[in-house]
């Protein structure tokens, strides 16, 4: 094992084969052989001895198989636990399948997240949402890119590992892109407070064991979301989900845009694998991990020479924040790489406006920052007047965004663009974020010229709200949804729930929920005159409602006495 590379425990033991790709994320193989009734296959040491082997490559690589073969039948363990597989023993390419086509378990990753928000958050004195974010992502682009973290090691050694291979990973894209260079940067400056007496062997010891357990969290969270059967999960999500538990008011104001959302905007705007697709707000790249896996997934797999092409030339992404750029650039680093086309500006100025027009974008998918004070308006009418004619672009917005803008900027936007589809979200699907959204879909480059809009209202999506995880599908309904809205939207004929509008822009920019007829109840004149009657008595109506109830208030048979009011309701 020392020969291989390895260092510490166990570099002293020799298996018999071994399989290390270059990709630390990649399954790797240690074989351990026998003659033909030398030791039983299920013999617990040989099991034992294996698994030593496993150990030590598991300081390097994700996920290992350790396998025993007697020249006549075949064993095979994950972690000490045995896989199925059949007697005879079979190509390397077999047992990397057994680890990596599994669909990513996303309650796992909840709960190993958690654990690494509350140790950074408590035990290593990390107060910023975002820097948490970072750390944890930096050290997952890490697992990737040949970092050597193990349990036992110093503080020192841990952060100098993850710094190293940041360093490692970007080096190859820096003449392509400097400012990756930002992500080692924003790493480096990220502060823990693990301040210890070097001298009290308990508090060395506390200290060397949290790092080890970050390090085994981390790990396992690599393995987990390093699946083929990864369909554009944003892991970031995942991690804000969580991290946010410990948000001030005074951090960022950051949405992250749910993972069905952006996979439905990209069937939405007919998106596919020969596009190339820009988000102007990036944030933490959700959108792009998302274009990125259904591209690939289209093209026949990550493995195809088209995938190549769609990382390096089909993705295109802008964010200003420093930090967040950080973890975008983290993020699709973690997500199969298709980084290089982040750029690190500001989407409302002119040098922005020639950096994508150089992308040649033909669709774009975005959910800028919603306050005026960040430019929402500007960015939206910058990044319209920078693509192609006939480009379709979607934007998340607030429902009456476009009504609330300047008559100018909504004039001069409609001369030049065209709205063709608004499609009103679900009212809780910021959940906790307290503003209701639609997507709003525009043609680039072909004016209005007074032609109507088609907008619908999509009530629900099917996601329930799970406690410290957001929302989440859990009884498998959104698909269905998703495939009828997708054809209704297209169709402009939304037959099943009757929301569909078809609206002047001159007079309306958002769909417009329908007005309920007035109608007078003989219980709506009993509360205005009961309500004048307390009033004459100096009576507080509001206070009396909530003591009595609705029902005994203006329900109730009433007759008075010298001292009292009687209020009599049938049982």
């Amino acid at each position: 094992m020392k020969q291989l590379g390895f260092t510490g425990e166990g570099t002293s033991n020799k298996p018999d084969g071994w399989y290390l790709p270059a990709d630390r994320g990649a399954v790797a193989l240690v074989l351990e052989t026998k003659a033909p009734g030398a030791m039983p296959i299920n013999s617990p040491a040989l099991r034992a001895q294996v698994e030593k082997y496993c150990a030590t490559v598991r300081s390097r690589y994700d996920r290992v198989v350790g396998l025993v073969f007697d020249g006549e039948q075949t064993r095979a363990y994950e972690n000490g636990k045995p896989l199925d597989v059949p007697d005879e023993l079979q190509p390397k390419e077999f047992y990397f399948v057994k680890l990596t086509d599994r669909p990513i378990d996303k309650d796992r990753i909840y709960e190993l997240t958690m654990r690494i928000n509350n140790s950074l958050h408590s035990d290593f004195g990390i107060k910023d949402l975002y820097h948490r974010m970072i750390f944890t992502a930096c050290a997952l682009v890490a697992r990737r890119y040949d970092a050597i973290l193990v349990r036992g090691m110093d503080y020192s050694e841990f952060h100098n590992g993850i710094l190293n291979a940041l360093n490692k990973a970007i080096k190859k894209d820096l003449q392509q892109n400097a400012k990756l260079a930002l992500l080692a940067e924003v790493y480096s400056e990220i502060k823990m407070n693990v301040a210890t007496d070097d001298d009290n062997p308990a508090a060395v010891a506390r200290l060397t064991n949290l790092i080890g357990d970050f390090i085994d969290w981390v790990t396992e969270i690599s393995g987990l979301i390093n699946s083929s059967a990864w369909n554009g999960e944003d892991v970031m999500a995942i991690f804000f989900n969580e991290f946010n538990r410990y948000k001030k008011k005074t951090e960022k104001g950051q949405v992250f845009t749910p993972e069905h959302i952006t996979g439905f905007m990209y069937r939405l705007v007919g998106a596919d694998k020969d596009d190339r697709v820009l988000d102007a707000c990036a944030g933490s790249g959700s959108f792009l991990v998302k274009a990125m896996s259904k591209m690939i997934a289209e093209a026949g797999g990550v493995n195809t020479i088209k995938a190549k092409q769609i990382k390096a030339k089909q993705l295109y992404g802008i964010e200003f924040d420093r930090e967040i750029y950080a973890l975008a650039c983290a993020n699709m680093l973690i997500h199969k790489d298709g980084k290089t086309n982040l750029a690190h500006m500001n989407a409302r100025t002119e040098t922005a406006s020639e950096w994508m027009k150089s992308t040649h974008a033909t669709k774009v998918l975005m959910n800028p920052p919603y306050e005026e004070k960040f430019g929402c308006m500007e960015i939206v009418e910058n990044v319209l007047n920078s693509v192609g004619r006939g480009t379709l672009c979607g934007f998340i917005l607030p429902d009456k965004k476009l009504e609330k803008t300047s008559k100018a900027r909504m004039s001069r936007i409609q001369r030049h663009h065209r709205l063709l589809k608004v499609v009103k979200l679900p009212e809780n699907l910021f959940f906790g974020i307290g503003v209701t959204t639609s997507i709003f879909i525009f043609e680039a480059g072909k004016p209005q010229d007074g032609r109507k809009f088609f907008a619908v209202n999509i009530a629900e999506d099917g996601l329930i709200t799970v406690k410290n995880k957001g929302r989440h599908d859990v009884h498998n309904r959104w698909p269905a949804l998703e495939g009828y809205w997708v054809d209704a939207i297209e169709r402009n004929d939304d037959s099943r729930y009757g929301t569909g509008q078809w609206l002047d822009p001159a007079e309306h920019l958002s769909w417009q929920a329908p007005v309920k007829p007035f109608v007078l109840t003989e219980e709506d004149l009993a509360r205005t005159a009961m309500d004048y009657a307390m009033f004459l008595r100096g009576v507080d109506a509001k206070v009396m409602r909530e003591k009595l109830g609705r029902l005994a208030t203006y329900s109730a048979s009433v007759t008075e006495a010298d001292d009292s009011v009687l209020l009599k309701v049938s049982k």
